[in-house]
Order: structure tokens, then C-alpha cells, then sequence
């Protein structure tokens, strides 16, 4: 039976919503795949849609530029004032200046490079899990997930580490911005983050002009492809998405992993005894609970969706299609019993946690190497690890994430 015309099922204020998605997902999916929110936007939650549509050339990743602006939000009107008073990241670019973009900062971001740092990573982790060890207990959120990505991204950077409180708490509003939840306070803090970060992020970038390194930001601002160059602008929009994003994701994809396991013994005993789970097991603990729930598209001309009775849902040009990356992995036409976390599934490696298409996450690599070394080494060190209270979740729904989880170890 189809929902009532007047009931909204896509309501992320809704704090059960918030708390745990997945149902309201298997209800979106089954009675509205193609959700039409009172805005105008569209909501797909289908495999087949979420993936066809960040594949697709009709649709377009800069929303600021392109999308309808709903002039009485006053959160959207900030939302792209500040979007256009800065530069666009990679994140937010069509081609072909994101294919310009990417072309440029590929070259110091290679595989080759991300599996060099393996053994850097693993000293890391161990340094870790001997505290924790000493102790009996870890805060896995604190002492782990959170300062072996951060360091590793510091050090890919060769950025200073004695600012790691700060700029957690700074990584923490920036983010919170990318929340359909948000505020003008919230904008007015994160403006307020920015300007204490970008002064920060241009002395190291100019101290680092002077000398340069045999890091990634050294190789960032040497990068040329027939003469081009990231600019000033560009260099600082990029280095800012690195230093957030090349953390932040990975945090909660080591701390969602991880709980995942807790509450699924027989996989972590699994994982523990079978190395050959190593690559595969973390695609799907992306694909049972990953961090980015989901991203926004803008129609560049009408797309076709199937409604829930096969009648057309269609987006005009400049509205919004939001694909929710987490249904989709949890849409049993291409994932069987979608809601067990099984780490030998076969197809896991096809979930959407990174995205598709040209905007595949840049850091998947590293995202993967480092939740693979931090899980395996922390679940083959201890024999025994339990919950020594309750995981709590932050308070989110596009990048979802366990802030705290207190184990006992042994």
C-alpha cells in the first residue's frame, strides 16, 4: 500500500530517522524508489537509480551554480553566497574543469604512493593498540579511528600536528554544514572556522613554497600538465578537503566497522582467522553502514525515474535529485539479504559508498588501506574485545559516523 500523498517519508528532523535510517530507507524504497520532497526535489533510494544517476551526463555536481534557489531558505541563500565567494573544490566541479582538477592532483595521489604508506600505517596502529593494551581498555573513536588518519593525512601533507584538538573541532563544524539540518548558526560557525583555517593553511602553504618537501603538498604545488597549475585559490579549496575530508570519512568508517563487528561476533571471529577477508571485508562494512549517506545531483535536463506502480517520476531542470548511497546498498535487488553484514559477499565491492562515475572518491585507496590495517591488526591483537558502554552516534545523517566507543580489551 502506497503512503498517504500528505505524508512526508523523507524527514531528516526526525530524531528516529537521524538515529537509525535503514528502516525508513526499506519503506522509502518499497512505496516512493522516487520520492518527490514538497521542495521539488527527488529522493531515489533504488540501486539501479542511485548508480545511474551518478553515472550519468545529465545531471550536474554544482549545485550552487546550477540548482533552483529557494530565495526564503535563508540557510540555501548562505549556503550559496559562500559558495560562490570562494572556489569550488573538486567535490563541486563538472567537467571539464573537474576532469582539469583532477587530472592535476591525481598525479600526487597515485595507488602506487597510497601502498607505500602501509608500513608507516602499521607502526601507527601498533603504537595504538600497546597503550591500549597497557590500559585494558581503548576509546576507539579517540584512540584510534581518529589520530592514525589524521596523522597519516599530516604526514602525507607533512602538516604540524600540534593543533590535532583544534583541528578535529574545526573538521567537526566544517562538516556539519554539509547537513540538510543546518542552520545559519551553523554557517556563521563555520565561516568563523574558516577564517582562523585559511590564514593557518596559507602559512604552511607559503613557508612550504620556500622549501619544499618530498610530500604531497610539496608535489601539489610543482604539479604541471602542459602547463597547468592548481591556483592560489584552487591549492587552498583542495588542501582544506584533504585535511577534512582525507579524516573525517575515514574515522567513522573505522568506528562504524567496528561496531558492525561488535554486534556480528561470528564475522569478526571470521575476519579474524581468514587474512584473505582483508580486502574484501572492509567493502562491505562501506556497504553495511558506510559514512557518506548521501549526495546531491541537479537535473541539466528532465530525468525519468519509475515510481513505486511504474508511473513517471520526472525532475525538471535545476531541481535537485538526492541519491541516498546508504539505501542503495541496502537494496536487496542487488545485494541479497542486504541487512546482514556478511564480509565473503561476492558483489560487495559494488556498493556505493564512494560514489561513481567521475566523481569517485579520490581517497578510497587510502580510506580502504587504513580501516583494513587499523580493524585487522586492532581484531588479531586481542583475543577478547567488548562494548564497556553504549556506542553513541553523532547527531547526522549525511556523513554518519559513532563518536564514542568505550571496549575493553585483552
Amino acid at each position: 500500500m502506497s503512503a498517504a500523498p500528505t505524508e512526508r517519508l523523507w524527514d531528516p528532523f526526525d530524531p528516529a530517522f537521524r538515529a537509525d535510517p535503514y528502516p525508513f530507507y526499506d519503506r522509502l524504497r518499497t512505496e516512493a524508489p522516487a520520492y518527490r520532497d514538497p521542495g521539488g526535489s527527488v529522493v531515489v533510494t533504488r540501486y539501479s537509480d542511485v548508480f545511474t544517476t551518478l553515472r550519468s551526463n545529465q545531471v550536474s555536481r554544482d549545485v550552487e551554480k546550477n540548482a533552483v534557489l529557494d530565495t526564503s531558505d535563508p540557510v540555501a541563500v548562505r549556503r550559496r553566497e559562500r559558495r560562490r565567494g570562494s572556489a569550488k573544490t573538486i567535490l563541486n566541479l563538472d567537467p571539464p574543469d573537474h576532469t582539469r582538477l583532477r587530472r592535476l592532483v591525481s598525479k600526487a595521489f597515485t595507488p602506487r604512493a597510497i601502498e607505500q604508506l602501509r608500513p608507516r600505517i602499521e607502526t601507527m596502529v601498533d603504537a595504538r593498540l600497546d597503550d591500549a593494551a597497557e590500559r585494558g581498555s581503548i576509546e576507539l573513536i579517540d584512540d584510534l579511528a581518529f589520530p592514525v588518519p589524521f596523522q597519516v593525512i599530516s604526514e602525507l601533507l607533512d602538516m604540524p600536528t600540534d593543533r590535532a584538538d583544534e583541528l578535529r573541532d574545526w573538521s567537526q563544524v566544517l562538516t556539519q554544514g554539509l547537513e540538510p539540518t543546518s542552520t545559519v548558526a551553523d554557517f556563521e560557525a563555520s565561516d568563523a572556522v574558516i577564517m582562523q583555517l585559511v590564514p593557518y593553511l596559507i602559512e604552511v602553504i607559503e613557508d612550504r613554497r620556500r622549501n619544499p618537501g618530498d610530500d604531497l603538498l610539496s608535489a601539489l604545488l610543482a604539479v604541471e600538465d602542459d602547463g597547468d597549475t592548481l591556483s592560489h585559490e584552487e591549492l587552498i579549496s583542495f588542501v582544506i578537503l584533504l585535511y577534512v575530508a582525507g579524516h573525517e570519512t575515514t574515522v567513522n568508517l573505522i568506528g562504524n566497522g567496528m561496531l558492525a563487528l561488535l554486534r556480528n561476533p561470528d564475522q569478526l571471529d571470521l575476519w579474524r582467522n581468514d587474512p584473505s577477508l582483508d580486502g574484501p571485508a572492509v567493502d562491505e562494512l562501506l556497504r553495511y553502514d558506510g559514512p557518506v549517506q548521501h549526495t546531491v545531483r541537479v537535473a541539466m535536463e528532465p530525468v525519468v525515474f519509475e515510481g513505486a506502480h511504474g508511473e513517471d517520476v520526472v525532475v525538471e531542470p535545476h531541481y535537485t535529485i538526492l541519491t541516498v548511497l546508504g539505501a542503495a546498498n541496502h537494496d536487496p535487488a542487488m545485494f541479497d539479504d542486504p541487512h546482514r553484514l556478511w564480509l565473503a559477499r561476492p558483489n560487495a565491492g559494488k556498493h556505493t559508498a564512494f560514489s561513481a562515475g567521475v566523481h569517485y572518491c579520490l581517497g578510497a585507496s587510502l580510506a580502504k588501506l587504513e580501516a583494513s590495517v587499523a580493524i585487522t591488526r586492532f581484531i588479531r591483537r586481542f583475543d577478547t574485545i567488548e562494548l564497556a558502554g553504549d556506542p553513541h552516534f553523532r547527531d547526522r545523517i549525511t556523513i554518519r559516523g559513532v563518536d564514542h566507543l568505550p571496549l575493553t580489551v585483552s
